[in-house]
């Protein structure tokens, strides 16, 4: 007979807190009050003073596979949102380390817990460095759009998990904006040099390395002209002055990463002509592409590879707690190089592990999330980061 599945209970939780700013960024509720929504999930039959936290920069993660995963396990989990929730158009990335840094409060001084564990999966492990970076040692006072910030004291994790993780929004984004696109307006405009999903004229995979290389460098030009356009319009808004302070506008082509149609580049287990949305020639200008609708001041803080100061390759060396960080080998979001620089890059005691087999969300696949859920407890039995868990 099958053994029945150990239930966890989840209880949604609120935190409230006043934050002044010069315009509304979210839609509906006061203008300066933030509200953070999060579940709280945990076994009845086990008591824990450590507890993973879940947070990407606008999800909230708690139907995904691992949490749940780990819920079920026994471990105390935080799955929470930001003040920006399922909407990153205007998101500003050192305002959502200001919102980890009240639910890392809330989880010790609200919920009790003694030690808090950062679960960085996919989008949220580059806003995990980024914070503990500067809750180890604030270095900035300012969003890239010029917005004073103060970062100090920031409560500190006692430890890292990078899980399927890649290295910034920004880094992942430019490595797959499409530079066939000559008119940020019509996308129809492109050139037939780099033009991926062109069907009769298209370059066609494998590609050769001086193609992957002028490529790369158009991709970079393009993101580059986006930034000069964006800090241009932001120097005219002020000039003139006035209640007009903003800009929303989309950025079309934003899947064209060449690594999704040529499984030679950067190779790993993953199926050619396929990326974690579907279908990479429909998802290019499709609605929920990345960086797709954005303002001015949320360009620079998230998608500029320039600007953006959440960025595991300059946060991770000032990171320097026990990190973990753990790569799935069919993932068809977050590429080995980008595991590679983030392994490479934090600056505390780490170590790494591999599951074969796994997509990038663990989607039907039990054994490789147990495989990996597993992994993420021992290694916080080692740091003596946890103790003892249930019978599963």
């Amino acid at each position: 007979m099958a053994r029945a599945r150990v239930k966890f209970e989840q209880s949604p939780f609120l935190i409230t807190f006043p934050a002044a700013s010069s315009f509304k960024e979210t839609y509906g509720g006061g203008h300066d009050l933030v509200l953070l929504e999060g579940i709280h999930m945990r076994r009845p039959d086990t008591s824990q003073d450590t507890v993973c936290l879940f947070m990407h920069p606008t999800a909230t993660l708690h139907t995904l596979p691992m949490p749940r995963e780990f819920a079920r396990r026994g471990l105390a989990v935080l799955c929470c949102g930001s003040r920006y929730p399922h909407n990153d158009a205007t998101l500003i990335m050192e305002k959502v380390v200001l919102d980890l840094g009240q639910i890392v409060r809330y989880a010790r001084e609200q919920l009790g817990y003694k030690q808090v564990i950062l679960a960085g999966w996919s989008g949220g492990a580059s806003l995990f460095v980024y914070y503990q970076s500067q809750a180890e040692r604030a270095t900035v006072t300012a969003t890239p759009g010029g917005e004073a910030v103060d970062l100090s004291g920031l409560p500190r994790a006692d430890g890292l998990m990078q899980l399927a993780a890649h290295v910034s929004r920004a880094s992942i984004m430019t490595e797959s904006i499409d530079p066939a696109i000559r008119d940020e307006h019509d996308p129809a405009n492109r050139d037939p040099a780099f033009d991926l999903y062109a069907k009769a004229s298209s370059p066609r995979p494998p590609y050769a390395a001086e193609f992957v290389s002028r490529y790369r460098a158009a991709q970079l030009a393009r993101n580059r002209k986006i930034t000069a356009w964006v800090r241009e319009t932001l120097a005219d808004l002020t000039k003139r002055g006035g209640p007009d302070l903003e800009r929303c506008f989309v950025t079309y082509g934003t899947m064209a990463d060449p690594r999704w149609l040529d499984a030679t580049l950067e190779p790993n287990e993953r199926a050619p002509g396929r990326c974690y949305l579907g279908d990479p020639a429909t998802v290019n200008n499709g609605p929920v592409g990345l960086a797709r609708f954005s303002t001015l001041r949320s360009w620079l803080s998230q998608w500029s590879i320039d600007d953006s100061h959440a960025n595991t390759d300059r946060q991770g060396p000032q990171v320097t707690i026990p990190a973990l960080v753990v790569a799935n080998a069919a993932d068809d979001a977050c590429p080995p190089s980008h595991t590679d620089r983030i392994y490479n890059s934090l600056g505390g005691d780490k170590e790494r592990y591999l599951i074969r087999g796994a997509n990038h969300y663990y989607l039907g696949q039990r054994e490789q999330l147990a495989e990996a859920t597993q992994i993420c407890i021992d290694w916080m039995l080692r740091r003596k980061l946890l103790d003892a868990l249930p019978e599963a």
